[in-house]
């Protein structure tokens, strides 16, 4: 048998003149291709879902009878009923006065679980009373009567409008020997001596008198006392507050203001005692 020879190639690259192209980067068209078909099928998909949710959404309408949510609040809901035609308003609670609104007649109606509208009932409960507070309450008035050491029997009392130191024997005396304890009137640290008719007691003349206040300075100067320490116990010396060093006391049972004297016989006719009231 006759042996087979290979052929020999026909024209080799080298022999017809053909090289291969080097100004182009092998692949490229085929990346090109790739990211289209990527891009295009990225595009396809997002049409579809969007196709798709829109839709699901015009065919799923709200079912009837479901309730609506509120939007006078986040979250809440609220069930809007209509009251037959013709139905009754529930009666006032028993006791309430007529005409005046009751929680009854506004109440809402929620649906019940057997499928029945029940009105709620309970009526809101009523606020406790204040209690009286300071700014309400009367402070008390501190009603005082003034008593001597030397003398226990005696009291400060106005007669003819000055002040003496008297025994009280009747209503009207014991009525002239209460006085009004207030804030001095030109030192609130010290004392202000009132009488039961308005007037205040006040040194002129270094007499203690009663007089109605002018409204000066000097008035209230005149009208105004600082207790002091007595060496009697529990009683108080009144030093006037325009005069320092000049004390009330008691000479011939009527009222002055007098330089004090250490004298031991004499130191009990500057001691007072604040006692209550006899009116």
């Amino acid at each position: 048998m006759p042996q087979s020879k290979s052929r020999p190639p026909k024209n080799p690259p080298w022999e017809n003149g053909w090289v291969p192209d080097t100004s182009r980067v092998p692949g490229t068209r085929r990346l090109w291709l790739a990211a289209a078909l990527a891009i295009a099928t990225v595009v396809t998909c997002v049409t579809a879902i969007t196709l798709t949710d829109q839709h699901t959404e015009a065919k799923s309408p709200a079912k009837e009878g479901t309730p609506a949510a509120d939007t006078t609040g986040p979250g809440l809901i609220s069930y809007a009923s209509n009251s037959p035609t013709g139905a009754a308003i529930p009666p006032a609670p028993s006791g309430g006065k007529s005409g005046s609104p009751s929680a009854r007649s506004t109440a809402t109606t929620a649906p019940d679980p057997q499928g029945s509208a029940s009105a709620t009932s309970a009526d809101p409960p009523k606020s406790p009373a204040p209690h009286p507070t300071s700014s309400t309450t009367k402070p008390s008035v501190t009603w005082r009567s003034v008593r001597s050491v030397n003398y226990p029997d005696r009291y400060w009392h106005v007669d003819g409008g000055y002040v003496g130191l008297d025994q009280v024997t009747h209503a009207s005396a014991r009525r002239d020997a209460t006085f009004k304890l207030v804030k001095g009137l030109a030192d609130a640290s010290c004392y202000s001596f009132a009488t039961s008719g308005g007037s205040y007691l006040r040194h002129r003349e270094f007499v203690l008198r009663a007089e109605r206040d002018d409204g000066s300075a000097l008035f209230k100067q005149d009208a105004t006392f600082c207790p002091r320490t007595s060496s009697v116990s529990g009683a108080v010396m009144l030093e006037s507050v325009n005069y320092p060093g000049r004390f009330l006391r008691h000479k011939n049972f009527r009222l002055r203001l007098d330089p004090y004297q250490y004298s031991r016989g004499y130191q009990s006719d500057w001691a007072f005692r604040l006692v209550g009231g006899l009116a």
